[in-house]
């Protein structure tokens, strides 16, 4: 009965809201009124981190390793751009769920090759179905429209309310609710005792499975999920962009992925939503001084965060906020470096 209260407290502690992260949500809405020439940008890096989030649910949470996860993605965003194209489902909100449940559906049906392996084996599996994917998508040209894309597709305004804009002022405020609805989504899930089960399962599955935890049907369901986060994502893609074409099935798609969890970090939700922003952040700088390197610059600031540690350069980040706190309320800091699980 103790043991009991012990992990029901410690779950209760883990889902209470701390003020860093009221602090980044306000932070991010905010941006909107900071930035009001930006909203094609900061659009593209709340599509990221919805769909860095995805994959951070399978691999920090899970250790499911995957190189394949644009899959979902390009299948989310090929079934929002047909249904807005053919006017089967003209209203975005409704158009969103029901790719995010079309790529679900593939993420299920898939989950049974990704759980019979290990690293190098999901590795090639999920590379294969994203790599299949694309080639089908080329192959039938005439429902995908091919190398050219869709084309003429026509965003109906959300709720019948608010129209799309050419400045993305819209897009940047229906990106930033998803995202936060399927944060808090993830949040649930993540400090909910199936969440604790698949940290049991990262840290060893065999244990896991001796104390009774199904381990099998926990990756499969949190694959399914993620699969659905992804959908999600290459949805919103279409619908801000008006388009959807080969390259959402790209293998750089998901590679962008996981060079994004190394700079935020894995097994806690932040990390990927920090990881898109400064990832997007550098790519947008670097393109600028060097257009033809910027990939080179990207993997040298990659590089370095490897040898000198992420926690160590976070100190370094926090060294001036936390002496103005020192300074002006005369105790000590209340900042601190990030655990693995938490933001």
């Amino acid at each position: 009965m103790t043991a009991t209260s012990d992990v029901s407290s410690h779950a209760i502690a883990r889902a209470r809201w701390r003020p860093a992260e009221i602090a980044f949500w306000i932070l991010a809405l905010s941006c909107a009124f900071l930035f009001p020439s930006r909203y094609l940008i900061m659009t593209d890096i709340l599509r990221l981190a919805l769909f860095t989030l995805s994959l951070d649910l399978i691999l920090g949470y899970a250790g499911i390793v995957s190189l394949g996860h644009a899959a979902f993605f390009g299948v989310g965003a090929y079934s929002a751009g047909l249904l807005a194209l053919h006017g089967i489902i003209n209203e975005p909100v409704i158009a969103l769920v029901v790719a995010g449940l079309v790529a679900m559906v593939l993420g299920f049906l898939t989950s049974f090759l990704v759980i019979r392996g290990v690293d190098l084996t999901r590795l090639m599996v999920t590379l294969g179905i994203a790599l299949l994917l694309e080639a089908l998508a080329e192959r039938f040209s005439n429902i995908t429209g091919g190398t050219d894309g869709l084309q003429g597709i026509e965003m109906q305004p959300i709720l019948g309310l608010f129209a799309f804009d050419m400045f993305g002022k819209t897009g940047f405020f229906y990106s930033l609710i998803v995202l936060f609805l399927l944060f808090l989504l993830a949040r649930r899930i993540v400090n909910s005792p199936f969440g604790l089960s698949l940290r049991a399962i990262k840290n060893n599955p065999l244990r896991a499975s001796a104390i009774g935890v199904p381990v099998n049907r926990r990756l499969i369901a949190i694959y399914t999920i993620a699969a659905f986060y992804a959908g999600i994502a290459g949805a919103l893609f279409t619908q801000t962009t008006a388009l959807a074409s080969l390259d959402v099935f790209a293998f750089e798609r998901s590679a962008d992925l996981m060079l994004v969890l190394v700079i935020g970090g894995t097994g806690y939700l932040y990390g990927g939503l920090i990881g898109a922003v400064v990832f997007k952040m550098l790519q947008e700088l670097f393109q600028t001084i060097t257009p033809q390197y910027w990939l080179f610059w990207i993997g040298l600031v990659l590089v370095v965060m490897v040898l000198v540690g992420r926690e160590r350069i976070h100190r370094w980040v926090l060294w001036g906020p936390n002496l103005v706190i020192r300074q002006v309320f005369g105790r000590k800091a209340v900042v601190a470096v990030p655990e693995s699980d938490a933001p």
